[in-house]
């Protein structure tokens, strides 16, 4: 079978990825998806094999964790025989050839229920795949099933839910973040090797930090939201969640592109991202944002914080102060939730978590010109903020500024103040804003055990220059390669 030059050089870096991973488990669940692929290519495991071994996982593990609303079971193992005989045939359809993955359970997947953790949608059954859905079946990925959430994504700890709270796997009384709080939990307890999740204000990499594993938002309109069901049109990202940052750059160039039945998707060139990512970051200069991102930041956090940076600094061309545009508030999203829950509000309002009613019932009381005036900013915060990239290429912040907290005390963490965002999402949320590309990634643990998250962004559609910071990291630490200990 010839190989295109293109397919040759995805080949040779999987392998380099691969073989730079460390020593391989003799355990399929602590292997990255890099490390899955290359295993499946070389004709060292199946397809089946590795779902099988998922779905035994899922089903030993999921009552503790609670990461899973739907498993779909018969349909994942009738993907895996078909891209198993494909394998045996010479057709390798790329890098999620046969790689078992999950979705956060508002992705619309045909003939299987899509409830956004709520009892609102308890029995929704769309008709049609997603977008990302659609490429991801196409580039071979297996899907396993639907992730927990919290309700809508309208908040940041998954414990609204129709479907009972999700679990961190490292502590199973902490919080595992949210609003994917059910797909960063499925990577890190090695139910699936990848999971997508959605991001408008931290929800992939809130979690991703919390938990442990890697998460990446891209630019505003480089995924599709198409068939993904809205918190808000102007906000809404979508991204992957899986071990490694050089597993979400393999996941990422199968779902970005531009999708000309999605309102906010962007026309905009697709890299090669896996291979981009291993650009040397010797000259890359690194702005660290400290107000704001720093303020009471707690200590076990701040000390792990400032070790990265010593890395990073050696990494690159050194570290400087830094700072985005000020900006405040505004009610988009209360506005834009709203309009799109109001029929349902009207009808059956009993069905929501409480949490969730109040939040979206907020959004009523919004003035049009109000949303007009924030709509309008939103705008223009995301033509300002290119200039912060005159001097700096990359910006690192603390992903969160603590580490989980317990379930019991997640809901007061999570509470926003009057107008303002939930605490655990106050250093995510400007990335959003902005619209730029953000990665989080393990960088250390608090004397408990937590996982504690390291946050680079990058300018708009520079996902190959925040992946190549990020792998580098990991190449040079470890923190991504530890397991919860009680999985």
């Amino acid at each position: 079978m010839s190989l295109t030059p293109t397919r040759r050089e995805t080949l040779a870096a999987l392998f380099a990825a691969s073989a730079t991973a460390g020593t391989l488990s003799s355990s399929p669940s602590d292997w990255t998806l890099a490390q899955a692929s290359e295993q499946i290519r070389r004709g060292k495991t199946s397809p089946l094999d590795l779902t099988r071994t998922c779905l035994s996982r899922i089903e030993k593990l999921n009552p503790k964790v609670n990461a899973f609303i739907t498993v779909m079971g018969e349909q994942a193992l009738d993907q895996a025989r078909i891209l198993e005989a494909e394998r045996h045939a010479g057709k390798w359809r790329g890098p999620l050839h046969g790689i078992p993955i999950a979705m956060k359970d508002l992705f619309d997947t045909a003939g299987t229920r899509t409830t956004c953790a709520s009892a609102v949608f308890a029995n929704r059954i769309p008709a049609e795949d997603a977008e990302v859905v659609r490429r991801l079946k196409a580039a071979g990925a297996v899907i396993l099933g639907k992730n927990n959430m919290h309700e809508f994504a309208y908040g940041a700890t998954s414990i609204p839910s129709h479907y009972g709270a999700v679990h961190n796997p490292w502590n199973l009384d902490c919080i595992a973040g949210g609003s994917s709080g059910g797909s960063a939990a499925a990577v890190a307890a090695g139910l699936c090797f990848g999971a997508m999740g959605s991001d408008t204000g931290g929800s992939i990499r809130e979690p991703a930090s919390f938990c442990g594993v890697s998460g990446l938002k891209p630019t505003y309109g480089r995924v599709s939201v198409r068939g993904v069901v809205p918190l808000s049109w102007s906000l809404d990202h979508v991204g992957p969640i899986c071990r490694t940052a050089a597993d979400t750059a393999l996941m990422l160039e199968a779902i970005a592109g531009y999708d000309p039945g999605d309102t906010c998707s962007v026309d905009w060139p697709v890299e090669r991202y896996f291979q981009a990512m291993h650009a040397r970051t010797t000259t890359l200069k690194i702005g660290v944002v400290r107000r704001m991102f720093f303020d009471q930041l707690d200590a076990q956090v701040e000390s792990v914080l400032n070790a990265a940076l010593e890395i990073i600094g050696k990494l690159t061309g050194g570290v400087r102060e830094a700072e985005l545009p000020p900006y405040k508030l505004f009610p988009v999203v209360a506005v834009e939730a709203y309009a799109y829950h109001r029929p349902y509000l009207t009808k059956t309002p009993e069905l929501y978590q409480p949490s969730t009613l109040d939040r979206l019932q907020g959004g009523a009381a919004v003035s049009a010109s109000a949303y007009a005036d924030g709509r309008r900013e939103l705008d223009r915060l995301r033509r300002a903020v290119g200039s912060v990239f005159s001097s700096v290429d990359l910006l690192v912040t603390p992903t969160a500024p603590l580490a989980a907290p317990t379930i019991a005390d997640g809901a007061h963490q999570e509470t926003p103040p009057p107008g303002g965002a939930s605490p655990l999402l106050r250093n995510t949320q400007p990335f959003d804003i902005f619209g730029l590309p953000a990665i989080s990634i393990p960088c250390g643990f608090t004397r408990e055990g937590l996982p504690i998250g390291l946050q680079i962004a990058g300018p708009r559609f520079a996902e190959s220059r925040v992946l190549s910071l990020a792998h580098a990291y990991q190449q040079a630490t470890d923190w991504h390669s530890r397991r919860p200990p009680t999985f």
